[in-house]
Parts: C-alpha cells; structure tokens; sequence
C-alpha cells in the first residue's frame, strides 16, 4: 500500500553548455564534468524526493522567464514519472499480490487518472476496497488546512463530512481498515516542528520547538467508528504507532532526503491468531 504524497516537490533543472553542466539546487551552484557526474547527480535529485531535468541553457532561461512554461514543464514531469511508476508495478510486482496507491494532499489531481488507468493497480479513493476475504478498506485523502495552501485540504468541519460518508459505505467496523491520509490530532502520529508566519521552524535554545498539527475530525472519526487499524501520513516528521481506544494508528513517516524509505508491516487478526502485529521498516 502506497499512502499519499506520491509525487516530488520541485524541478532541480541540470543545464548543458558547451564543456560541462551545472545546476543550482536551492541557490546552490554546482558543476558537472562528465557524464557520470550528471548521472549521479540525478540519481541523488530523485532520491531526494524531486525532479532532475536536463536541459539547455535557453530552455532553462525560458523557464525562468514563463513561471506558465515552468508549471506546465513541472506538470508533464511529475505525470510521466507517476506512469512510470504505476508501470514498474504492474511489471515486477508477481501477479495476485494487491498493490493499492492512493495520493495525498500534496500531489495534483492530475496523478488520479494515471493511477486508474494501470490495471495492475488498485485505486482506492471514493470505494470500498477489499482486502482478501475478511477485510475492507476505505479511504480519505484530505487533510486539515495547511500553511502551503495544498491541492486537498479543507476545514475540520468539510473533512468530518468527508470522513462519515466514507463509513457509511460499511456496515460494520471491527474488520476495518483506514486510509485516511491526516493523520489524528494530539498523538505522537502528528508532531510537526512548530513555524513561524515565515513558514521557519520556530527554535528555542537552539531545540526547534514542535505542535501537533493533525485533524481532530480524524481523531473524532476514530474515536466514534473503532475501526481496526488507521494508516496515516502527512507528517514526515513521524514514524510511529499507537492505538485510539481499540484502534491501532500507524504513521511511517518518511526520510526521503537521505534516501531512506519507511514503511510499515502489519500482521491483521485471524482465528489462529487474533492478535496484531505491526513492526517498522526502512530501507
């Protein structure tokens, strides 16, 4: 299962000239003398969670004077690496194993047709989805208002709605699972360093202060419902679980500027053994 926030969060473009190539990440000029030294430099862009371009110095000077050519180059880039992904799935993941990909607040609606088009692919999003025999999932990508203004988020009270519709498509909630994408206020799911009205980390005594910064809509939907497990993200910053009265809430969090992928595998209840497990994974 692939939770949310799927897609990267900028262009680092890598310009040719006429004997080497540079690139300025962050404001940060960097050079390049061969080949190898491009393609690792792009393989560091994409782990890091953005997107490498190579271009030539006119494109790149056109980009920055058409922020429309720049958002369109952005949206292109984001989309064909999306299929690319969804392809490598339906390619080498062995048939009969279910892989559900679901967007987050921070990706465009642009991704959701190319994640519905991959057969391969389950998308999960406004349905039930079941999983094996026992099994149901239901889903919510949006989250609580954000700083960055992001493609899905709403108010509390929107997203409450949001969530009831979601459990009315069941009729029983011991057997199930949440994809709900906020992850629930005031628990060690949601911390988030503190900012300012700069959008800065706000630092006490050199210690970066923190808030928990969740939906409470998605803690009083867990509350009330007691579904099975809640699988949550949004905050990078955790990687952690915990339980919601008999609800077990998973948030793996992400490392994704040092390459680290996280991650969680969850052992759900059978007759022999009624009780679950979860462990925490990165690679």
């Amino acid at each position: 299962m692939l939770f949310g926030d799927l897609t990267g969060k900028a262009i680092v473009p890598i310009v040719k000239r006429e004997s080497d190539w540079y690139s300025a990440p962050f404001g940060k000029t960097e050079r390049y003398f061969s080949r190898e030294e491009v393609d690792k430099k792009i393989k560091s862009v994409r782990d890091e969670g953005f997107y490498a371009i190579e271009m030539s110095e006119s494109e790149a000077r056109a980009c920055q004077e058409d922020e429309k050519k720049m958002d369109h180059l952005f949206q292109n880039v984001m989309c064909d690496t999306m299929d690319r992904w969804m392809s490598m799935v339906e390619e080498q993941v062995p048939k009969g194993i279910q892989v559900i990909v679901s967007p987050g607040n921070d990706d465009s609606l642009a991704i959701d047709d190319i994640i519905k088009k991959h057969e391969g692919v389950v998308y999960p999003l406004n349905k039930v989805v079941d999983i094996g025999d026992k099994f149901k999932l239901i889903s919510c990508e949006w989250v609580n208002p954000t700083p960055w203004l992001t493609p899905r988020e709403c108010s509390e009270e929107e997203l409450m709605k949001k969530l009831d519709q979601e459990f009315s498509r069941v009729d029983r909630y011991d057997n199930l699972l949440c994809n709900f994408h906020a992850p629930p206020f005031g628990t060690i799911l949601d911390v988030a360093p503190k900012l300012d009205k700069t959008l800065k980390p706000v630092a006490h005594f050199g210690s970066v202060e923190t808030e928990s910064v969740g939906s409470k809509a998605v803690r009083d939907a867990i509350m009330k419902y007691q579904p099975l497990l809640g699988l949550h993200g949004h905050i990078h910053e955790c990687n952690a679980h915990t339980y919601l009265g008999k609800t077990l809430c998973v948030n793996p969090g992400s490392d994704y500027r040092k390459g680290i992928l996280r991650g969680y595998v969850v052992d759900l209840p059978t007759a022999d053994k009624p009780k679950m497990d979860c462990w925490r994974v990165e690679g």
